[in-house]
Protein backbone atom coordinates (compact mmCIF):
# COMPACT_ATOMS: atom_id res chain seq x y z
CA UNK A 1 0.00 0.00 0.00
CA UNK A 2 2.74 2.56 0.94
CA UNK A 3 4.32 1.91 -2.49
CA UNK A 4 0.98 2.75 -4.43
CA UNK A 5 0.79 5.96 -2.48
CA UNK A 6 3.86 6.84 -3.15
CA UNK A 7 3.27 6.23 -6.78
CA UNK A 8 -0.06 8.39 -7.04
CA UNK A 9 1.40 10.74 -5.13
CA UNK A 10 4.66 11.23 -7.12
CA UNK A 11 2.80 11.71 -10.36
CA UNK A 12 0.98 14.41 -9.03
CA UNK A 13 3.35 16.60 -7.86
CA UNK A 14 6.08 19.02 -9.45
CA UNK A 15 9.10 17.57 -7.00
CA UNK A 16 8.24 13.90 -6.81
CA UNK A 17 11.71 13.66 -5.01
CA UNK A 18 10.59 15.35 -2.16
CA UNK A 19 7.73 13.25 -1.45
CA UNK A 20 8.38 10.62 1.53
CA UNK A 21 5.32 7.89 2.97
CA UNK A 22 5.79 6.75 6.10
CA UNK A 23 3.74 4.25 7.64
CA UNK A 24 2.72 3.99 11.52
CA UNK A 25 1.11 1.25 13.00
CA UNK A 26 -1.66 2.65 15.89
CA UNK A 27 -4.26 0.66 17.65
CA UNK A 28 -4.43 -2.03 15.10
CA UNK A 29 -4.57 0.87 11.88
CA UNK A 30 -2.24 2.09 9.73
CA UNK A 31 -2.28 5.20 9.12
CA UNK A 32 0.39 6.74 6.00
CA UNK A 33 2.21 9.99 7.02
CA UNK A 34 2.91 12.34 4.06
CA UNK A 35 5.43 15.00 3.59
CA UNK A 36 5.89 17.04 0.33
CA UNK A 37 7.31 20.30 -0.75
CA UNK A 38 5.26 22.75 0.32
CA UNK A 39 4.50 23.48 -3.39
CA UNK A 40 3.33 20.81 -4.15
CA UNK A 41 0.66 20.49 -1.49
CA UNK A 42 -2.47 22.30 -3.06
CA UNK A 43 -1.63 19.99 -5.91
CA UNK A 44 -2.62 16.77 -3.50
CA UNK A 45 -5.21 18.16 -2.02
CA UNK A 46 -7.08 19.35 -4.88
CA UNK A 47 -10.17 22.30 -5.09
CA UNK A 48 -12.15 21.40 -2.17
CA UNK A 49 -9.99 18.39 -1.12
CA UNK A 50 -11.61 16.43 -3.77
CA UNK A 51 -7.79 14.44 -4.64
CA UNK A 52 -6.58 13.99 -1.33
CA UNK A 53 -10.48 12.41 -0.47
CA UNK A 54 -10.20 10.70 -3.69
CA UNK A 55 -7.01 9.06 -2.88
CA UNK A 56 -7.70 8.21 1.08
CA UNK A 57 -10.78 6.44 -0.46
CA UNK A 58 -8.66 4.10 -2.66
CA UNK A 59 -6.40 3.66 0.39
CA UNK A 60 -9.27 2.65 2.78
CA UNK A 61 -10.39 0.20 0.07
CA UNK A 62 -7.11 -1.17 -0.83
CA UNK A 63 -6.85 -1.71 3.09
CA UNK A 64 -10.58 -3.24 4.21
CA UNK A 65 -9.50 -5.52 1.09
CA UNK A 66 -6.58 -7.01 3.11
CA UNK A 67 -8.82 -6.53 6.08
CA UNK A 68 -6.67 -3.55 7.62
CA UNK A 69 -8.16 -0.07 8.69
CA UNK A 70 -5.63 2.53 6.90
CA UNK A 71 -5.84 6.19 6.34
CA UNK A 72 -3.64 8.75 4.92
CA UNK A 73 -2.59 12.11 6.04
CA UNK A 74 -0.14 14.89 4.92
CA UNK A 75 1.96 16.19 7.38
CA UNK A 76 3.42 19.68 7.71
CA UNK A 77 7.00 20.22 8.92
CA UNK A 78 6.66 22.68 12.13
CA UNK A 79 10.00 24.58 10.05
CA UNK A 80 7.81 25.02 7.05
CA UNK A 81 4.94 25.87 9.29
CA UNK A 82 6.77 28.49 11.13
CA UNK A 83 8.25 30.29 7.85
CA UNK A 84 4.37 30.94 6.34
CA UNK A 85 3.40 32.63 9.67
CA UNK A 86 6.33 34.99 9.49
CA UNK A 87 5.95 35.27 6.07
CA UNK A 88 2.04 36.41 6.61
CA UNK A 89 3.25 38.45 9.84
CA UNK A 90 5.30 40.47 7.43
CA UNK A 91 3.00 41.22 4.55
CA UNK A 92 0.51 42.45 7.52
CA UNK A 93 3.29 44.46 8.38
CA UNK A 94 3.75 46.15 5.23
CA UNK A 95 -0.18 46.41 4.33
CA UNK A 96 -0.28 48.16 7.80
CA UNK A 97 2.67 50.71 6.89
CA UNK A 98 0.96 51.47 3.39
CA UNK A 99 -2.07 52.32 4.90
CA UNK A 100 -0.80 54.81 7.29
CA UNK A 101 0.62 56.37 4.32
Amino acid sequence: MKEFVEYVIKGLVDQPEAVTVTEVENNGSTVYELRLDPDDVAKVIGRRGVTINAIRSLVQAGGAKKGMRCGLEIIEDEEEVEDEEEDEEEVENEEEVENED
